[in-house]
């Protein structure tokens, strides 16, 4: 199968969203620059991966603090071009800049680093965005991350609006 690449160096928009209500979510990481729009489809448990490495980056290389909060739903349409597999991130020091990407899955489930110019392997959604835009879309991240259904204070499983068996109360309705 031919390889997808999707490069966005400074887009006009790069941030993690969802469609859904929570409970019955599904995550997305969209890039906008001009009219070309790119969404892909990822877990929530990889958001806050990604969130968490993220400003564990930016905290080590004593990156600025974040650029104005994106509040905004993703842009329409959202069309999930591929699910997100493995996901890297570097730090460009000429740039002062992350860079992140996101491929479909591999066989082996690792990420797989291969020059823009090989024809074949999982497709790739690459951006490059500033310190400040790096910070603001963590908070984001971590906002949607958030967001979800409360939690069971006794397990720590999410509570749906009418209980849920909680294996802490001896799979007990709560």
């Amino acid at each position: 199968m031919t390889r997808r690449l999707f490069i966005f160096d400074g887009p006009d928009r790069f941030v993690p969203g969802t469609i859904g209500e929570p409970g019955d979510r599904s995550f997305f990481l969209q890039a906008r620059k001009g009219g070309a729009l790119v969404s892909v489809g990822l877990e929530k448990s990889q958001v806050a991966a990604l969130a968490s490495r993220l400003e564990d980056l930016l905290d080590a290389v004593e990156a600025p603090a974040e650029a104005g909060a994106d509040e905004h739903p993703l842009d329409e349409p959202v069309v999930e071009l591929f699910r997100v597999g493995a996901m890297a991130l570097a730090w460009d020091a000429q740039t002062e800049a992350v860079v992140i990407e996101a491929q479909t899955p591999t066989e082996d489930g690792d990420y797989l680093e291969l020059p823009d110019e090989a024809d074949e392997g999982p497709d790739l959604l690459r951006v490059r965005i500033g310190a400040a835009e790096a910070r603001a879309f963590v908070r984001r991240a971590e906002a949607l991350v958030s967001a979800g259904r409360p939690t069971c204070p006794f397990c720590g499983q999410p509570l749906d609006p009418s209980g849920h068996f909680c294996p802490s109360a001896n799979g007990h309705l709560n």
